[in-house]
């Protein structure tokens, strides 16, 4: 006989969730059937969903219902098959399974339901079929900071790779969708493995499961930090473009300073989560360094970036909450950095007073501070003019999109020779080559590196750049005056005003230059 008392499960419920034998569960309406992970056909593996697995083999729709959950062995093998708008996944192995079927109460119509999407009767009006879901993928590359402190322990240690490897499972790693890896925090951080080393889910789960405890300090500080800096290197992986996230979870408090990691974080475009659990007791307080740690390590103090759980016992219904933060790529704030979202345009005097080997240095030090930039298609992008009395775009912001065309692209542009009217460049520059850009969410800059008086008023132009969202720097060589520089920069002036006897010195300002840029792209932000 049936059970009349289901119990009510989450759509990402797993068979290894339940603890009896032979269970009568209740599957929620509306569930996403992308987000579904399910292993098998008919016969899946106990860390598949019992929803999407019902959903699969026929027992259910997406309006839900009752199901009965049948605990079996394990299989050598489960295989991949697409049914119902659901395409399960391949398993080599795993230690349990289970099968689902309808309770009394919905036995005929699934029977029914399998036979009329099957083959629908002529003349009959068949049940609507579910539409394929459109594929969408949640795009972030990703570091989970685990806590291998004696704060944590072998017990809750466990505890917590459980529930990494639950949100790992829900994120839906894939080629197209996040890749993830692992940093170990105790007394010295250790990188586990990287984005590149596993691209399924099963592969991370078992690479989780695998993690051994290390002990030691909770120095989350010095973890975060060495994370930041590390991890997210082309070699091991990180994607151009896609969100970079560190999900630190904290047993307790750090032993360390975490505020300046933050910061750290920050300017590398790292978005910081933090995943708090168990709070200091009242004991315990006087031990934190900074009790204020997490508003001042996550990526914004808007309340998004932190999340608290009680205890590490029953935090299966704390993953999606995170998985769907994690998800929300319009969220992460901290992916913009100056150096992936600045428009900068050079403005180059191309006059016959610098001469041709002195104007290949100018061409190396523009080359030099475009190099520090990320320039792509959804990055950050290089502009060029050179001007005498008259103005040649040498290069748009649309025209090259690696670094390695602009850097040639620059190397490439000749030497015109003539006369200096600096304040009609600016004009051009600022009517034509960011005129375009208006739209752009990058933030614009003009560089205009001069030798000498402009033949031309330049503080009516510079104004009108500015005024257009425009930030000048301005760069003197040799007989540039000081009075025009300053007219042409903007405020403050001090800052923005760059003046050497000799074009050899053009070398020393190129850190100088990246650093006004990224100060005034940081201060635009707050």
């Amino acid at each position: 006989s049936f059970s009349l008392a289901s119990t009510a499960i989450t759509c990402f419920t797993r068979g290894l969730d339940l603890r009896k034998e032979t269970e009568d569960v209740l599957c929620p309406a509306n569930c996403p059937l992308w987000q579904f992970y399910v292993f098998g056909d008919g016969v899946y593996a106990s860390l598949s969903s019992i929803c999407g697995a019902a959903i699969h083999s026929g027992v259910i729709t997406s309006a839900g219902g009752a199901v009965r959950v049948q605990t079996l062995p394990g299989q050598e093998n489960y295989p991949a098959v697409n049914a119902n708008g659901i395409q399960s996944q391949v398993l080599a192995r795993w230690a349990s399974s289970f099968s689902v079927t309808g309770t009394k109460n919905t036995a005929l119509e699934a029977v029914g339901r399998s036979v009329s999407t099957a083959r629908p009767s002529t003349g009959m009006r068949s049940l609507p079929q579910e539409k394929p879901p459109v594929k969408r993928y949640c795009k972030a590359d990703i570091a989970f900071l685990i806590d291998g402190s004696y704060n944590i322990g072998q017990r809750r240690f466990n505890l917590q790779k459980n529930f990494v490897g639950k949100v790992a499972m829900m994120l839906g790693i894939g080629t197209e969708g996040p890749h993830v890896g692992v940093v170990q925090a105790s007394e010295y951080p250790k990188i586990e493995f990287y984005l590149k080393n596993f691209t399924t889910a099963k592969e991370v789960l078992f690479a989780i499961k695998e993690l051994g405890f290390r002990g030691g300090n909770s120095n989350t500080g010095k973890a975060l930090k060495h994370t930041a800096q590390k991890f997210f290197s082309s070699e091991s992986g990180v994607r151009k473009g896609i969100p970079k996230i560190i999900v630190v979870f904290l047993d307790g408090w750090p032993s360390d300073d975490i505020e300046e990691a933050g910061i750290v974080a920050r300017e590398f475009g790292v978005n910081v989560f933090i995943v708090s659990v168990a709070k200091p007791t009242t004991e315990e307080l006087g031990m934190v360094q900074d009790i204020g740690f997490v508003d001042k390590a996550v990526c914004r103090n808007n309340g998004f970036f932190s999340y608290q759980m009680p205890t590490w016992f029953g935090t299966t219904k704390y993953v999606k909450p995170l998985v769907q933060k994690l998800c929300s790529h319009e969220q992460m704030l901290c992916s913009k950095t100056c150096y992936n979202s600045v428009n900068i345009g050079f403005l180059i005097d191309g006059s016959s007073s610098i001469g041709d080997s002195n104007f290949r240095l100018v061409l190396e030090f523009i080359g030099n501070v475009a190099k520090a930039f990320e320039i792509s298609d959804i990055g950050s992008k290089i502009a060029a003019v050179q001007f005498t009395y008259d103005q040649r775009t040498e290069f748009r912001f649309t025209d090259y999109t690696t670094k390695e065309k602009v850097l040639l692209a620059i190397r490439n542009i000749h030497y015109m020779s003539g006369g200096t009217a600096t304040g009609e460049a600016i004009s051009f520059t600022t009517r034509n080559v960011f005129g375009p850009m208006k739209d752009s969410p990058n933030k614009n800059f003009l560089v205009v590196l001069t030798d000498g008086q402009s033949y031309d008023d330049v503080r009516g132009p510079a104004a009108t750049a500015q005024k257009a969202g425009i930030t000048v720097f301005s760069v003197g060589v040799a007989w540039a005056p000081l009075d025009d520089l300053k007219d042409m920069a903007s405020e403050p002036k001090e800052s923005h005003t760059f003046f050497t006897r000799e074009f050899t010195g053009l070398e020393q300002m190129v850190p100088d230059i990246i650093r006004g840029i990224c100060k005034d792209f940081l201060e635009s932000k707050q």
